[in-house]
């Protein structure tokens, strides 16, 4: 083997053994994990009221109506009737007619009435 073909495995085998080292090295490190983000009485209290709010939100939307109660359509939020003191939203006059012919068959399907 000549003098060049020697220094040419040396730098092969040094590069090599660098790398392999770099690896291990690299592969061991353990993730640190940031800590928690420490509240205040502030900031507790606003998430309080977040939290608070979110249920509201949830409930409300648990007690709105989406569909008519007579043709089980989408409601359309400008015809309603005031029934119990709650509003009952229709698709069309036709079936606000309806309702009131018979509420007590549709109060079933209607979630403001289900508390």
């Amino acid at each position: 083997m000549n003098a060049r073909s020697k220094n040419i495995w040396t730098t092969i085998l040094v590069t090599s053994v660098l790398c392999a080292g770099l690896s291990i090295l690299g592969g061991c490190k353990k993730s640190e994990q940031a800590p928690p983000p420490q509240t205040t009485g502030t900031m507790q209290g606003q998430n309080h009221a977040a939290t608070t709010e979110q249920a509201a939100t949830t409930a409300a939307a648990a007690t709105e109506q989406t569909t008519c109660p007579v043709m089980g359509g989408a409601i359309n939020k400008d015809i309603f009737i005031e029934y119990n003191g709650k509003k009952v939203y229709f698709c069309c006059p036709g079936c606000e007619d309806q309702f009131k012919k018979e509420p007590e068959k549709y109060i079933a399907k209607l979630p403001q009435f289900k508390q």
